[in-house]
């Protein structure tokens, strides 16, 4: 005998099934406000970084960089907080560092340095944005597989910031950057390509935000404060020179044999994951051992 019954819960179930997706479905396909107003803030930051440059105010437009920066860094996270993530909204943030991150940073230092190199000084802008976007592209196919811990090649806003910064420092020591055009087409170029590079960058995720800290770390923040106050540019550019170059530092010292694939290639680098299980392994051991140690000694 057929049991109707089970069969009309059994629908029942699954029609309810189907009503979650389309809710869910229908969630992440609206547009939220607050998320999308701040990206539209830093896409319009982006833009008005180009529009100062070609105007000559190229002080302004690489603090437009660095505004964007801030509204890039806030809108994940104001989304993340009030649960308002969206597929569009994600999309709409790529775009606007595309925008930002990538033509901004490329049209700054060419109107800056490069205006006056012929072929070379274009070719070199637009290197680094093609490899802006092959950056963002990446690391788009990446999201929810790749190590939360790094960075594969340099982000595009820490590369915005090596570009953005030079030009700044340049700019208030009032130097020709056309002067300078060759050394910042190479400086272009070197940047881009360490975006595409395989070179591992920490992402600073594993920091605590949340947690306490004691009075001097509070003191040490604000004195922070107060050095970039007083010489922002020459500050933010050690800042990014530095970071810039601390990803083929992290990626030498973390192989024992540099190869072609851990500095440009293939996405996986099975080097890197061998490297990582076998730390992990001789630490399991080192304490295995100690604890032994440990109990011989009390026995």
């Amino acid at each position: 005998m057929v049991n109707y019954q089970y069969y009309a819960q059994l629908n029942a179930v699954k029609i309810n099934m189907n009503e979650k997706q389309t809710t869910d479905s229908a969630k992440n396909k609206g547009i939220y406000l607050l998320p999308n107003l701040l990206t539209t803030a830093g896409l319009f930051s982006g833009f008005f970084a180009v529009v100062s440059s070609m105007n000559g105010h190229f002080i302004s437009a690489s603090i437009a960089i660095f505004i964007a920066m801030i509204f890039d860094g806030l809108d994940g996270r104001v989304a993340r907080m009030t649960n308002t993530q969206s597929e569009f909204g994600a999309e709409y943030d790529s775009m606007a560092d595309m925008v930002s991150f990538g033509i901004a940073p490329g049209l700054v230092v060419y109107n800056w340095a490069l205006s006056d190199m012929g072929k070379f000084g274009w070719l070199a802008a637009f290197v680094y944005v093609a490899c802006a976007a092959l950056r963002l592209a990446r690391f788009n196919t990446q999201i929810g597989i790749a190590d939360k811990r790094y960075f594969q090649g340099l982000a595009s806003p820490a590369a915005a910031g090596v570009i953005g910064s030079i030009v700044w420092v340049g700019s208030e020591y009032q130097l020709n950057g056309h002067d300078y055009g060759l050394i910042m087409g190479v400086i272009t170029i070197v940047t881009g390509l360490l975006m595409v590079s395989n070179f591992r960058y920490n992402s600073f995720k594993e920091v605590d935000w949340k947690g306490k800290v004691n009075f001097m770390v509070v003191l040490i923040i604000v004195l922070v404060f107060v050095v970039v106050a007083s010489s922002p540019a020459e500050l933010l550019a050690a800042i990014f020179v530095l970071y810039a170059c601390s990803g083929p530092i992290t990626t030498i010292r973390s192989v024992k044999k540099l190869k072609l694939e851990h500095v440009i290639g293939d996405d996986q680098d099975v080097d890197f994951e061998h490297l990582e299980i076998k730390n992990q392994t001789q630490s399991k051991s080192t304490k295995t051992q100690v604890n032994k140690e440990k109990d011989s000694e009390d026995i």
